[in-house]
């Protein structure tokens, strides 16, 4: 912080703010007000990384539902295979009307590798999780799955590089223990 030479009161420098902001939109919301108060005014992007998380999870809690309705006295496979369609046709619909010019052709081998291993892995994760949800209830399947959660932030620091924190840490073993907490209800 520096003082403002008219004011004397305390002005942030923006390169400063910058480095512990993912974006820009972070980073002005974090600046202080050009009225000189000491609480900065939250600016949300809404269509920020944490929208889509939020979206994400809002549908993410009405698919276990509406899946748990689905499955009933229906082959979990079957209803796998049935959700997957859907979202095949959904997803190509809407990465073909939503492409940019020459989208498709930027694709590396390496790309195509990693985005099918995760493919396969979300078929077996959507396999599981429904034969899961045939013979359990859905308030006790579904939070059992989100410790995939836990899972991704120990996967990141592991394979990613990314930073283990204390508050990511923390938050990871609250999920795990949120998540046993329910299974052994």
């Amino acid at each position: 912080m520096d003082a403002a030479p008219s004011t004397g009161r305390p002005r942030f420098r923006r390169r400063r703010i910058e480095q512990h902001c993912a974006t820009e939109a972070e980073a002005i919301a974090l600046a202080p007000s050009p009225l000189g108060c000491k609480t900065s005014v939250l600016r949300l992007d809404l269509m920020s990384w944490l929208t889509w998380s939020l979206l994400s999870a809002i549908f993410a809690g009405a698919t276990a539902i509406l899946a748990k309705i689905g499955v009933e006295g229906v082959d979990a496979n079957l209803a796998t295979a049935l959700r997957t369609s859907v979202v095949v046709l959904f997803t190509w619909l809407l990465a073909y009307s939503t492409r940019q010019p020459g989208e498709f052709q930027a694709l590396s081998n390496k790309t195509l590798l990693f985005l099918t291993l995760s493919g396969l892995a979300t078929g077996l994760s959507w396999l599981c999780y429904f034969h899961a949800l045939q013979v359990g209830p859905a308030s006790r399947v579904a939070p059992i799955d989100k410790l995939s959660v836990a899972l991704v932030i120990l996967f990141a620091a592991l394979f990613l590089g990314e930073r283990l924190t204390l508050a990511k840490g923390l938050g990871g073993l609250l999920i795990v223990a949120g998540a046993i907490t329910i299974a052994l209800e």
